[in-house]
């Protein structure tokens, strides 16, 4: 879609076009990360943005030992390793496109001011036929200084059950019809794993992320997005809390973007266990 990134509302600046970044390319405070689903760089030496560091998602974004976002000090121990201040501007675009926009959710998280995504990542900016280079990055580490954590836009599994059926709270899975109809647990045609049962959290509302997006991975236009979730009866304007979950978050936190940034719905939240957590826990309600 064509953002424009002269105005303070409702995108602001979290969302930028190629335009944008290929204009802001020479800026040394403008960082760029290329947030890879798998620990294979191969597409990335083959060719990336210029001056964009390659992450594999797991490695930057969830804690060494355990199944937990990184805290501030290990984000901060992360970007000073590469060279980022705290106050350079974060641009994540993914391969596929939803893990960039949840690399850039959890650095939000982990305290960094200023943290954006590219519309339509890797793939609208080479239907652009914008620049690509193999040339890697020269790192330059330094010292980043640790940020004050902000959790509000996240809820845990306990949470989430406790508002089952509860009025004020809206669930929204945004995973495959398939995954939503209780079919699978993974997204089709990949390998089905991931949990141990199949279904969805019981009174979800279904949107498929997919549908928001256009044919080059972008984000449809605001007039249309508000129309696929008025269809939900999901407005702006309502003040009830809404919980957005798929797999392992990074679909959710794709549409996250979409509806906090462009849309201006304020009370939102993901439930980034997900999926992969609820369909595994034992007496943990089901719908089909």
């Amino acid at each position: 879609m064509a953002i424009d990134h002269d105005t303070a509302a409702p995108a602001g600046n979290s969302i930028v076009s190629g335009a944008w970044l290929e204009a802001h390319l020479p800026d040394p405070t403008v960082r760029l990360i290329d947030v890879c689903s798998l620990a294979d760089n191969s597409d990335y030496l083959k060719g990336h943005i210029p001056g964009a560091l390659w992450w594999y998602w797991k490695a930057w974004c969830w804690h060494d030992s355990d199944r937990e976002f990184i805290t501030p000090e290990l984000a901060a121990q992360h970007l000073g390793r590469i060279g980022v201040k705290p106050d350079d501007t974060l641009v994540f675009y993914g391969n596929p496109v939803q893990y960039g926009p949840y690399a850039a959710w959890t650095y939000m998280m982990a305290g960094h001011a200023d943290v954006r995504i590219l519309d339509g990542g890797r793939t609208k900016w080479i239907a652009e036929a914008r620049p690509m280079t193999t040339v890697l990055p020269r790192l330059l580490p330094g010292t980043y200084s640790c940020q004050t954590a902000d959790h509000s836009m996240r809820i845990g599994r306990d949470a989430v059950r406790a508002k089952l059926g509860q009025p004020g709270s809206v669930l929204l899975d945004v995973r495959s019809p398939e995954e939503y109809a209780g079919q699978r647990v993974m997204p089709p045609p990949d390998f089905d794993h991931g949990a141990e049962r199949k279904g969805r959290i019981p009174g979800a509302l279904h949107l498929h992320y997919q549908d928001i997006l256009d044919e080059d991975d972008c984000y449809l236009d605001r007039d249309a997005l508000l129309a696929l979730f008025a269809k939900l009866n999901l407005h702006p304007q309502r003040s009830d809390e809404i919980i957005i979950y798929c797999r392992l978050s990074h679909r959710a936190a794709l549409v996250w973007f979409a509806m906090r940034f462009l849309l201006g719905f304020e009370n939102l939240k993901i439930y980034d266990g997900s999926w992969t957590e609820w369909g595994s826990i034992v007496g943990f309600p089901v719908e089909k």
